[in-house]
């Protein structure tokens, strides 16, 4: 089974771009969909017992937890370090389960896969991107967003341009909806061909 990370930077259009893969058919494990999913669970506990007073009724109000990390990089770290090995264990089942299916491809949708080192858990990867001028456009119009947050969030990222530099796909959300599904379907192609040894089947 082929691995594919779907990676790209803030307001690029990754999420949209993931279900275009689910909508073909592809698996695709989505880590912020996770991190929801372990902070209503198996996360709630160790988050409250680290930061105390940020979980209700054994969820994490991920607005407290918030006001309580963001500011601290050492806070941050201490979080991360709760949540990167439940994610990554997540993926590892979800992986095993559709190697064990027989699919021919899975896309781990990592959104800070070259930050947290995540290159070496896929085979290829696709990195999502749009012109800066409509990532700006799109990052801005979402509730609660201003220039300032926006700003902190693309400092901890790796630029646009390195991503690209290291992709083995690319595609550019801002030429539209069609566009975008059909790269994504190209790949799928390119990928299936590879695993069957036929170009393009």
């Amino acid at each position: 089974m082929i691995v594919l990370g779907l990676t790209g930077s803030i307001g690029m259009g990754k999420s949209a771009t993931a279900k275009m893969f689910a909508e073909a058919g592809v698996p695709v494990h989505d880590s912020d969909e996770t991190v929801h999913r372990l902070y209503s669970g198996k996360a709630a506990p160790s988050v409250e017992a680290a930061f105390p007073g940020t979980t209700q009724a054994g969820v994490v109000d991920r607005v407290k937890l918030a006001g309580k990390v963001l500011a601290d990089p050492a806070a941050l770290k201490q979080l991360e370090a709760i949540i990167h090995p439940l994610v990554r264990a997540d993926a590892d089942a979800f992986l095993a389960k559709h190697r064990a299916a027989g699919a021919p491809l899975a896309v781990l949708d990592i959104p800070l896969l070259f930050e947290t080192g995540g290159r070496n858990r896929v085979d290829k990867v696709v990195v999502v991107t749009a012109s800066p001028e409509i990532q700006r456009a799109r990052v801005l119009a979402r509730p609660g967003m201003n220039e300032e947050k926006f700003a902190s969030i693309l400092a901890k990222q790796v630029p646009d341009a390195e991503k690209r530099r290291q992709a083995d796909f690319i595609i550019d959300t801002g030429n539209g909806f069609d566009a975008a599904r059909k790269a994504v379907e190209a790949i799928i192609a390119e990928l299936s061909g590879e695993k069957s040894g036929k170009a393009g089947s």
